[in-house]
């Protein structure tokens, strides 16, 4: 079952010309049009399907710095202090609370991961800080288990995915945009080897610039402008609980455990360190590209082979654009929850925290995360296509981190002084294979 997301009532004309087109109405996407539009730049966001639909509604809610890369940490900030003010930016109820985050330790080895994690933090000044075990009742009360440490940022926050995107892109469209649903771009076009406008399956839009923000499709659409994107898909499995009392009001971890209170009162429950990866097609293309990260993400990962072999295998992976395209195809991603993994998570919950123990399955869902080899987006311009960026690739910290990186998408369209330093998030880096130096 999918989660239920605000609806967003598409524009009723398509223009035939704009400066900006965004592709995707993602987290990612619908933050790049609203900080175009607050530039007065004129914008255009193509969804294929609906606003936020896909993993922008399905993560856990989590809007945090906390253990970030030291490359996502800058963009990890802007996006907090974005968030902080985004009901006010969007006039509209986004879930944002800043009840802060506890990553949960229950050896001496996690402690001292996130000691060596602190150390790499500490030029930024953050408020993350150990607790010692008698710190951490006052902090998240009601646990059973006698934990070792934890770390604990009490400035990270959470909000609610249902509603967050949406209330973006209606707060785009009042300053200017055009939010277009149900409207696939099947690819772009150029003129003198810059781009020159899109190809919908409803028409073309003249343009100068485009944003691909397309999440778990970037790979797919970029190959067809025969760009390569190391770029795979990852499930996540998450359920929502019926309002529940007794249950802390802080964001915490555990290793095979996480929870997040929602605004109804209900938690988002999931299993920490266990997303399942199918086996794919691409798996074997991309095999190299991330064969020197496997050695560290390899037990966070569940592979298995099914019918996504084949699904995947079927797509065609070029098309004309006067061609009906996988895009329109299949509108949503909407795959099926591991069951056996989220029923690991309601039983390690509830032996950490009793009060976890009485709670009632509302929902459940998959979602498809975008990852790439070294977990870092990609926020860059791509230099063999002037007019032609990206914003994708957030290996599933899009969410928490969305706001900052549409604001720098934003930013890098207009040619203005980038609201962080985008190096780390340059396209690149998979052209040159810098990226494997510095990880």
């Amino acid at each position: 079952m999918a989660p239920r997301v605000d609806p967003v009532t598409s524009s009723e004309t398509v223009p035939h010309k704009t400066s900006v087109v965004v592709i995707g109405g993602g987290i990612v996407g619908v933050s790049t049009a609203l900080f175009l539009a607050e530039k007065g730049i004129p914008v255009v966001l193509c969804e294929k399907g609906r606003i936020g639909a896909e993993q922008s509604s399905r993560n856990w809610g989590w809007t945090r710095v906390m253990g970030r890369d030291p490359k996502e940490i800058p963009l990890g900030m802007e996006s907090l202090k974005l968030w902080r003010r985004m009901n006010d930016i969007t006039g509209a109820e986004t879930g944002f609370r800043q009840a802060g985050i506890v990553y949960l330790c229950e050896t001496r080895a996690e402690v001292e991961k996130y000691e060596e994690w602190l150390e790499h933090a500490r030029p930024f000044q953050l408020d993350s800080r150990l607790l010692a075990p008698g710190e951490i009742d006052r902090v998240l009360p009601g646990s059973a288990v006698p934990w070792a440490g934890a770390l604990h940022t009490p400035s990270d926050g959470r909000a609610e995915p249902t509603k967050a995107a949406p209330a973006i892109a209606e707060a785009a469209r009042r300053l200017g945009a055009t939010i277009l649903t149900g409207c696939a771009v099947r690819g772009v076009e150029t003129k003198a080897g810059h781009i020159s406008g899109v190809v919908t399956e409803t028409g073309r839009i003249d343009c100068d610039s485009v944003v691909l923000a397309g999440g778990a499709w970037s790979r797919l659409f970029c190959g067809n402008m025969n760009l390569h994107l190391p770029q795979l898909k990852v499930l996540g499995s998450v359920l929502r609980t019926q309002p529940l009392d007794g249950a802390p009001e802080t964001t915490a971890g555990g290793g095979n455990f996480a929870f997040r209170k929602r605004l109804d009162g209900g938690y988002t429950v999931a299993r920490r360190n266990a997303s399942t990866s199918d086996i794919t097609p691409d798996s074997f293309r991309l095999f190299f590209d991330f064969l020197p990260n496997l050695r560290t993400s390899w037990r966070e990962l569940r592979l298995r082979i099914g019918s996504r072999f084949l699904e995947e295998w079927r797509i065609p992976r070029s098309w004309s654009l006067d061609q009906t395209t996988p895009f329109e195809q299949v509108r949503v991603l909407d795959p099926m929850p591991v069951e056996k993994t989220l029923a690991e998570a309601r039983e390690n919950l509830g032996r950490a925290f009793p009060a976890f123990r009485q709670m009632q399955i509302a929902e459940s869902w998959g979602g498809l995360i975008d990852v790439t080899p070294d977990a870092v987006p990609v926020i860059s311009p791509v230099a063999t296509l002037p007019g032609f960026f990206l914003a994708t690739g957030f290996s599933g910290h899009g969410f928490g981190i969305g706001p900052g990186a549409g604001k720098l998408a934003a930013d890098l369209v207009a040619g203005d002084t980038p609201a962080v330093d985008p190096h780390p998030y340059r396209y690149a880096r998979f052209v040159d294979g810098s990226w494997k130096k510095a990880s």
